[in-house]
């Protein structure tokens, strides 16, 4: 490894700027720190965390640096191909965001109120982010370099929001023209042996009954060959807020409306699965919680292809919690917490509360809580906000603590959707609150002593 100096001040570049430096890696090694900028590898300017990977692939590298204090740097690294640096960054995007222009009346960044976090109103549309961690696109943003970009670097499977395959449809859903041409770009895919993953978002009385139907036909003639061009298809129930622009007449999912589309989807899986070999088409597990109805079996979710859609999550969830609490001791001293969830789980997650409360000395209420921020009868956990839960559990006797759940917070930040921080209603419910991050977190807070409050 070389370190050399030098001085580009007049170089043109978007560098990307480090914020972790990670134990003992190569970059820890050289004497990278948070605040340096990666400017560029092997002459090349790396646009995202895609083109960063696949450059630093290599086993030679020459790296142009900024410091913290904007010197430049040369930095020459011989290491094995395919190890990791140990640097990461700001953002995944080191050239901005590719940003939705379709005006989709269901989004949920335009039902929300004004005036929160500024992050909150990103609508991005951008396949970089698809393929690095799942999120949803709809193809309409990119240009004829992007989808050379994709076949070139192999980047699949991307993750596309279908919606509705009959051109009329799709351009009421996503009003934008370019919503049609949605068949020709999937049958792109096929002919380049890429793959998607797609998703419908179900909005009754636009692409429900018969437009449902078309478009799970029309994605399932795409499923052919030894590389399926859409790998799995998710139907999803609209989520509505009370936010939302009063011009846009949508109707909400119904218990009634819910039970008519998973009785339709799984006639539509029957004959997938006779001639597919697989389900291909799954719902969301909130459309069994809407109708509540039991889940189907976790042999039904196969590979979990859509576990990023809510499809099988809880059944997963549930099977997970189940392994994990054989290791739950018979007895602790005595205790006893408030498990704040939303209400769509209210049903489903009563076993684990019963698995729980049969460990002596431990006692857990769930407090299944819908939100009415969003002005929502049916509630997911991830949607619930600090004014829902100080407007449901205050002057309640919630125990020794308030468990959590870590979903319901920005990712990088103890901060719910509407601004309030976990602290603000700790303060108010005069009560501690433990974030849990998972099952193994959930059982620790429950049992483990370190976790017992103060």
């Amino acid at each position: 490894m070389v370190c050399q100096s030098s001085d580009m001040s007049n170089a043109t570049v978007r560098p990307a700027l480090i914020t972790q430096v990670l134990p003992d890696s190569i970059a820890a090694e050289i004497g990278f720190e948070p605040g340096d900028q990666l400017v560029a590898i092997n002459g090349e300017h790396p646009r995202d965390l895609i083109d960063y990977q696949f450059l630093c692939a290599d086993e030679l590298l020459d790296l142009e640096v900024l410091d913290a204090k904007g010197k430049s740097h040369r930095v020459e690294i011989e290491k094995d191909y395919d190890e990791d640096l140990g640097l990461e960054f700001e953002s995944a995007l080191f050239d901005g965001l590719i940003q939705c222009n379709n005006r989709c009346p269901f989004c949920f960044i335009d039902q929300q109120p004004p005036g929160k976090r500024q992050s909150l109103y990103l609508k991005d549309d951008d396949y970089r982010l698809s393929f690095l961690y799942g999120s949803y696109l709809t193809l309409t943003n990119l240009s004829e370099r992007e989808w050379n970009r994709i076949a070139q670097m192999r980047l699949s499977p991307l993750y596309v929001s279908v919606h509705a395959t009959e051109p009329e449809v799709r351009i009421r859903l996503l009003k934008n023209p370019r919503a049609s041409l949605i068949l020709d770009q999937l049958r792109w895919f096929a002919t380049q042996r890429l793959q998607v993953h797609a998703q419908v978002v179900l909005c009754p009385g636009i692409n429900d009954g018969a437009h449902l139907e078309r478009t799970l036909l029309d994605l399932a003639a795409l499923h052919q060959g030894e590389i399926p061009a859409v790998a799995s298809v998710a139907v999803v129930p609209v989520g509505l807020t009370r936010f939302r622009p009063a011009a846009d007449a949508l109707i909400p999912v119904t218990p009634e409306k819910a039970r008519e589309v998973i009785a339709q989807v799984q006639a539509l899986q029957a004959k997938f699965r006779q001639q597919l070999g697989t389900t291909f088409a799954w719902l969301a597990d909130e459309w069994f919680l809407i109708a509540r109805q039991d889940l189907p079996p976790a042999s039904h979710y196969e590979d979990y292809p859509q576990i990023g859609n809510g499809v099988g999550s809880i059944h997963q969830f549930l099977d997970q919690f189940q392994a994990a609490a054989e290791d739950l001791p018979a007895q602790v001293s005595p205790r006893r917490f408030t498990w704040v969830l939303g209400n769509a789980v209210e049903h489903a997650f009563q076993p684990l509360v019963a698995r729980l409360n049969q460990v002596e000395g431990l006692s857990v209420e769930m407090a299944a809580l819908r939100s009415d921020y969003w002005g929502q009868q049916i509630t997911v956990t991830g949607l619930l906000t600090g004014q829902d839960i100080l407007q449901g559990l205050s002057g309640r006797d919630l125990g020794d603590a308030l468990l959590l759940p870590a979903l319901m917070l920005k990712h990088d930040e103890a901060r719910f959707l509407d601004d309030l921080t976990v602290e603000e209603v700790a303060t108010q419910l005069n009560l501690p609150i433990r974030t849990v991050q998972g099952i193994e977190d959930l059982l620790a807070c429950c049992v483990g002593s370190q976790h017992l409050p103060e």
